[in-house]
């Protein structure tokens, strides 16, 4: 399997809804070093560069490393955000979905 620590940060961080900035800064890490690492410029970063970005995206180092979760924690965690609207939430998320698959 070609594990690829860029892809994964910059996976985990656009489904958190982070800029690069906001983790960077969350991370304490300058926004250069964190797109080089996303770009795989600097594809081996020290582990303790890894366990602060994950404590920053609030995932943890096996999930990081765990490929084979990642689309069930992810469809997981939209199920608990659903399950907590309410009745209009519920019904604006539907119309909003519908006109997404119309887009097709």
């Amino acid at each position: 399997m070609d594990f690829n620590i860029g892809e994964r940060i910059a996976h985990f961080r656009t489904a958190k809804g982070f800029s690069v900035n906001y983790l960077a800064n969350q991370a304490g890490i300058s926004q250069s070093y964190l797109r080089e690492i996303e770009l795989g410029r600097y594809s081996n970063p020290s582990v303790d560069t890894i366990e602060t970005l994950c404590s920053a995206l609030g995932i943890s180092l096996r999930e990081f490393f765990d490929t084979g979760t990642t689309a069930q924690n992810t469809e997981d965690s939209l199920l608990e955000e659903i399950s907590a609207l309410s009745l209009p939430q519920c019904e604006s998320l539907r119309i909003f979905l519908k006109s997404l698959h119309s887009q097709k």
